[in-house]
Parts: structure tokens; C-alpha cells; sequence
């Protein structure tokens, strides 16, 4: 019996990188999860396959957040596979511009804050109905909140709200017995980071060198913070970060 046995999670953006890696664990450790994708239906197919041959329970959702009626298809997603109840919502969907601030376009800053703050805010109050007492919610932000980063301005711009949604929520849903908290990765080897860090020795030391732990992050690093909160030991951890940068930047 795993932690989360009985459990229903949703994980955003769950294709690949932190999203697959957390819907992964969330099912190891025995939730039925939902694996949220926009388009690489190849990809989430691959996400479910790889939890189910491993001995857990998942299906794919299509909705590309951030897009016209996209919360509208994954309710309905969810309910096309008997969904009403979800313990755990992990709000990973997000996508970056890694532009400093004289390249931020008024389009790009629009579809940043569309994704990683929009989205994220109605997506989770159209779910709240469906969240029980005592749910988990868990926001994936970015130590880009705490370190300066003029290289991604915009993207660090919104995930500051994110993280000042989180404490906000938390104190709204406190009474109700719901944690609500932040994870917040640094350098993390997926494909985003892939075309300036897989092969390049020098990159990968550059990246390993800014964690006080002195290596790159893994997407099961951060699915091991989320995995914490979304369990019963983390039932007194509520509206805050947990920084799982390596100490980037200490």
C-alpha cells in the first residue's frame, strides 16, 4: 500500500521533464493520476505506458492551458474517466522566455502570464469543488523568484505571482484542512535545458557549479519535494516554498 493508495492526482503538463517525472512518483506511490498534455499525445501516451508497466494506475488528458476553452476540456477529460474526486493537483504547465527584458515582446509577455499564471489561477478555482478537505495542492514555481534573473525576466515576473497565489490560497483554504505550497526547481537536466546542456561539458559545470550541492538537478529530484507535500507528512507544511535548487546560489 503506497502512500497515496485510494488517491486521484493531476499533474500539468505530465508529457515530459518535471511533469512526467512527478505523475511517475504520484503513481508509485499509489494515486490514479491524470496526465495533463497540450500536444504530444505520442509522448503522454509513452508517460502512461511507463507508469502502468511499472505496476501504476494513469490516463492521458488533452488541454493546452493557456488556450481558449482549455480548462473546459480537461474537466471534461476528467470526467469522461469518472474524475469528480482529485486529492492532489501538482500545476506544473508552464513555458519559458528565456529573453532579457529589451526582447520581451508585448505577445510573449501576454502567453507567459496566459500559461504560468492564468491558467494556473482558473484551472485551480474551477477545481477547488472537486479538491476534498484535507487535499494538496503543490504550484511548480522557480528559484528564479529568489535569485535574480534578468535573463528570463519575464518568466521570473510570473512565477513570482504563482508564489504569491500560493500563500494567498493557503490562508483561503486553510479552514478546509488543504495544503497549498510551491516547489521551486533550479537547473533541472530535461529537454527544455537540453540543446545548451546535454553534451557540454563546460555548460553542465557552469550549472553544476551555481548548486551548493554541486550538481544538475534530475526531474526526480523535484518529484521527490512534490511527493513529500502531496503526503500525509506534509500535512503541516502549507503556504510556503520548498527550494529544491541544490542551494543554487547560496
Amino acid at each position: 500500500m503506497g502512500e497515496l493508495t485510494g488517491k486521484t492526482a493531476l499533474v500539468t503538463g505530465a508529457s515530459r521533464g518535471i511533469g512526467r517525472a512527478v505523475a511517475e512518483r504520484l503513481a508509485a506511490d499509489g494515486a490514479l493520476v491524470a496526465v495533463n498534455y497540450a500536444r504530444d499525445e505520442t509522448a503522454a501516451k509513452e508517460t502512461v505506458a511507463a507508469i502502468e508497466a511499472a505496476g501504476g494506475r494513469a490516463f492521458a488528458v488533452r488541454a493546452e492551458l493557456g488556450a481558449d476553452g482549455a480548462i473546459g476540456d480537461l474537466l471534461a477529460g476528467l470526467d469522461a474517466h469518472g474524475v469528480t474526486t482529485l486529492d492532489v493537483l501538482v500545476n506544473n504547465a508552464g513555458i519559458g522566455a528565456p529573453v532579457p527584458i529589451e526582447d520581451v515582446t508585448p505577445d510573449l509577455y501576454d502567453r507567459v502570464f496566459a500559461v504560468n499564471t492564468r491558467a494556473l489561477f482558473f484551472l485551480t478555482r474551477s477545481l477547488l469543488p472537486r479538491i476534498p478537505d484535507h487535499g494538496r495542492i503543490v504550484n511548480i514555481t522557480t528559484g528564479a523568484t529568489r535569485i535574480a534573473f534578468p535573463e528570463g525576466i519575464a518568466y521570473a515576473m510570473s512565477k513570482g505571482a504563482v508564489d504569491t497565489f500560493t500563500l494567498a490560497l493557503a490562508k483561503h483554504l486553510g479552514p478546509r484542512g488543504i495544503t497549498v505550497n510551491n516547489v521551486a526547481p533550479g537547473i533541472v537536466d530535461t529537454d527544455v535545458n537540453a540543446d545548451w546542456l546535454r553534451g557540454n561539458a563546460e555548460a553542465e559545470a557552469y550549472a553544476a557549479s551555481r548548486a551548493a550541492l554541486g550538481r544538475v538537478g534530475r526531474p526526480d529530484d523535484i518529484a521527490a519535494a512534490v511527493a513529500f507535500l502531496a503526503s500525509g507528512d506534509g500535512r503541516w507544511v502549507t503556504g510556503t516554498t520548498v527550494d529544491a535548487t541544490g542551494g543554487s546560489e547560496l
